[in-house]
């Protein structure tokens, strides 16, 4: 049977920030995820589905059902360290990154998987049953309508998410593997909101609407008309596009350790969530986070005000407080206003030392080293 190609990430008519969103992630898994919120028809779970496509292969041991990282030791699952433990070697292989689809009606056994208590006390055996969390490892987890899973099934993703282990335990026995993923969540608001506790656990946010432009109107009709009557043409007319892509993500991948960031940008960033009264300090974490990957996406070493600026956009507007029936939202030069008040404020001994900002050439030549 013929596998049919996705549509392309690149084919996406607008919709920059969303493509933006999930290209950061995809650059930095530690970011924390995104959500896209929109209305129907506006290509949320497309983009999902392309970028899963763009990702890299990776190195896996062969057998594992958790497709642990054979150079991460300390990130095995019980299993592979069992083996180890015996003197196994792990057999390695590569393998496309995964994109897995959680249903909206998956129950907590079905996500965390099971264990197996009639062998543990009859055989003495520790059995597990791997679960959506394990099959997602290092790869994309994607939920359709997450505002419409059961809230205890969105706490288990999203601490997964951030913890990046998932532990099993269940009449004294328990077991843990790696669950470590790109966690892409969508909704529509009109069919109900989430809760703000576990909003805020999403990095990212992105709220989407059509397109008005008549012209890119007609562009996204064309080509979803052209990929339905041809899905292999159409994506191999886009595969050098797609191609490149996957090089730039690949690229920033690699520029991302390298990334540095002043003691003045970090005073920015606390500035910048304390004059929107941000609760906690989640929303510091991940400007930083995607700010950085955000960096090695322009080809720089060091972030900037551009790249703080666009990270909090991307971390700030479902954050907001508001009151009840009303929409939070950033109006259009808040953001920037108060981010250039932020680093006015900051103190003389936070100023970034001369020659601290470098560019493309400099990203180059710290991947050569």
């Amino acid at each position: 049977m013929p596998v049919i190609r996705p549509y392309p990430f690149t084919a996406i008519v607008g919709q920059e920030r969303m493509k933006r969103a999930l290209i950061l992630n995809a650059i930095s898994n530690a970011i924390g995820g995104v959500l896209i919120r929109g209305e129907r028809g506006t290509a949320k779970s497309t983009a999902a589905r392309a970028l899963a496509d763009l990702l890299p292969e990776i190195e896996v041991v062969a057998d594992c059902p958790f497709a642990c990282d054979p150079s991460g030791l300390d990130t095995l699952c019980d299993n592979c360290r069992d083996r180890l433990a015996r003197g196994e070697k792990l057999p390695t292989t590569l393998r496309r990154t995964r994109f897995v689809d959680l249903p909206v009606s998956a129950t907590e056994d079905r996500v965390v998987g099971t264990l197996d208590i009639e062998k543990a006390i009859q055989r003495g055996e520790r059995h597990f049953e791997p679960g959506v969390l394990a099959a997602a490892n290092r790869g994309l987890l994607y939920v359709d309508e997450v505002n419409l899973l059961d809230d205890h099934v969105v706490d288990l993703l999203l601490d997964s998410a951030a913890m990046g282990v998932n532990v099993v335990e269940r009449e004294g026995i328990s077991f843990s593997h790696p669950a470590r993923f790109m966690l892409v969540g969508t909704m529509n608001p009109e069919e109900g909101d989430l809760r703000p506790q576990l909003l805020d656990r999403f990095a990212l946010c992105v709220d989407m609407r059509g397109i008005a432009d008549p012209r890119q109107r007609v562009a996204i009709v064309e080509r979803r008309v052209a990929y339905e009557s041809d899905p292999e043409g159409f994506y191999q007319e886009w595969l050098p596009n797609e191609e490149k892509l996957s090089d730039d993500i690949a690229q920033a991948r690699a520029a991302l350790p390298h990334v540095t960031y002043s003691q003045r940008d970090l005073f920015t960033i606390a500035q910048l969530t304390t004059s929107f009264r941000v609760d906690g300090h989640r929303a510091d974490i991940v400007i930083l986070k995607t700010a950085r990957a955000h960096a090695a996406w322009q080809g720089r070493l060091a972030i900037g005000e551009q790249d703080i600026l666009l990270a909090a956009e991307l971390a700030l507007a479902h954050r907001l407080k508001r009151q009840p029936f009303e929409e939070a939202s950033l109006e259009p030069g808040q953001l920037e206003d108060r981010l250039k008040k932020a680093r006015a404020e900051a103190p003389p001994d936070m100023q970034p030392p001369p020659g601290s900002q470098q560019t493309a050439p400099s990203v180059k030549k710290a991947l050569s080293r």
